[in-house]
């Protein structure tokens, strides 16, 4: 079938098979520097999705500068759109409307911008909201109904994927993912998932999670794409980036900040300039296999300019993950493997390996799993008294 007969949403996902697809920069900071007034907020000043009601044109204003800049993707104006932020305003029940409105202008301007067979594509923003429920500030499923609505909204004003970005919580993530994979089952079931966590400079999540207990709590809950995003400039990434690009299954998406912000006389400045994200995403991309790129907080069309004509079009670069079993607490990824060096215990009770075989001491009455040559009793590990060599008088089949 030629990719032109395919759905939009079916071009993406071709799209992030095949090749680098590009996403678009901050929307937050260009609103502040844009034309809107006090009046514009209708008595909610600084809660950006009202101007998606009452100034769409502002906000479509933005989509096309990303896109007049090259990208492939522009992400609504949402990110606030949920229960957090909004409750905050006294607006919560707004959610739906407001997340609807805010997709209906990023798919009214990306498909304006459709031009020689080019798709461009809108990915609906869920951000992480204020009340974090690993700290009891909301119940799990009062969030998650939130996101669903939030979601949905989305999804019916036209987003082709959703993307739950700026994850600062294990738990939070997991109801924004579970909340938006109900809206895609109900609504629109080839939509993508994308989940994007924060990593602070400190190396962890802000409640404290590594990025290898994130990529274990969150890929088995079928999302499209794991990645990173806001926080930090590119640099402060990288390493992340290698443990994902090492054990994530599924694609790997980067959107750092132009830099860490420097405070000034006029507020926070972000350092970075469009040509070093240009440089960190061409490294990220042939290093680590990065399938979506883009920019958060101070990043602007012109970042992103640069960047599109720096790596679009660009192949995947290989990758070869290695996938790790194992569990994951709020804070750490631990691994099913055990270490099973000579002299060591094992699960099993026997130094070395894992045998298949139960065998029972004559002389201390000690039963281990057979399988290793050594005939020093298991009970002789290093901290144990003394004992004579075991005297192996029966075996037996290990229970399956």
């Amino acid at each position: 079938m030629s990719p032109h007969a395919l759905q939009p949403v079916q071009q993406l996902r071709a799209a992030l098979a095949e090749r680098l697809v590009i996403a678009d920069g901050a929307m937050g900071s260009m609103l502040q520097g844009s034309a809107a007034t006090l009046d514009d907020f209708a008595g909610h000043e600084g809660c950006n999705e009202i101007l998606n009601v009452t100034r769409p044109d502002i906000v479509r204003l933005v989509h096309e500068g990303y896109l007049d800049a090259g990208v492939d993707c522009v992400s609504t104006n949402t990110f606030g759109a949920n229960l957090g932020n909004l409750g905050e305003y006294g607006i919560a029940d707004r959610i739906y409307e407001l997340s609807y409105a805010g997709a209906l202008i990023a798919r009214e301007a990306a498909d304006a911008a459709r031009s020689g067979g080019r798709p461009r594509w809108v990915l609906g923003s869920i951000g992480p909201g204020t009340k974090l429920p690993t700290l009891g500030h909301v119940s799990f499923a009062e969030l998650r109904d939130a996101y669903q609505a939030n979601a949905a909204g989305l999804l019916a004003g036209g987003a082709d994927g959703l993307i739950v970005e700026t994850c600062q919580d294990l738990l939070q993530a997991k109801a924004a993912i579970i909340g938006a994979r109900r809206a895609v089952a109900g609504l629109a079931p080839d939509a993508l998932v994308i989940a994007q966590v924060t990593i602070e400079t400190t190396g962890t999540m802000l409640l404290g999670t590594e990025i290898g207990a994130a990529l274990t709590a969150l890929e088995p809950l079928g999302i499209d794409m794991l990645g990173l995003n806001c926080a930090t400039g590119p640099g402060e990434m990288s390493e992340h980036l290698r443990y994902l690009a090492a054990h994530a299954r599924i694609p790997i998406s980067c959107e750092p900040n132009a830099g860490l912000p420097v405070l000034t006389s006029d507020g926070a400045s972000y350092p970075l300039t469009p040509s070093q994200l240009a440089d960190a995403h061409d490294r990220f991309t042939r290093e680590f296999g990065l399938s979506l790129v883009g920019g958060c907080c101070g990043t602007t069309p012109e970042h992103i300019a640069v960047l599109a004509d720096r790596v679009a079009g660009r192949q995947l670069a290989g990758r070869r993950p290695r996938r790790e079993p194992g569990v994951a607490s709020l804070y750490q990824h631990v691994p099913f493997r055990q270490d099973t060096a000579a002299g060591t215990r094992t699960a099993w009770g026997s130094p070395g390996r894992r045998p298949g075989t139960a065998r029972t001491c004559s002389t201390c009455a000690w039963t281990t799993w057979a399988g290793t040559a050594s005939r020093t009793c298991a009970r002789s590990w290093p901290g144990s008294p003394p004992r004579p060599p075991c005297r192996w008088s029966s075996t037996r089949p290990r229970p399956r």
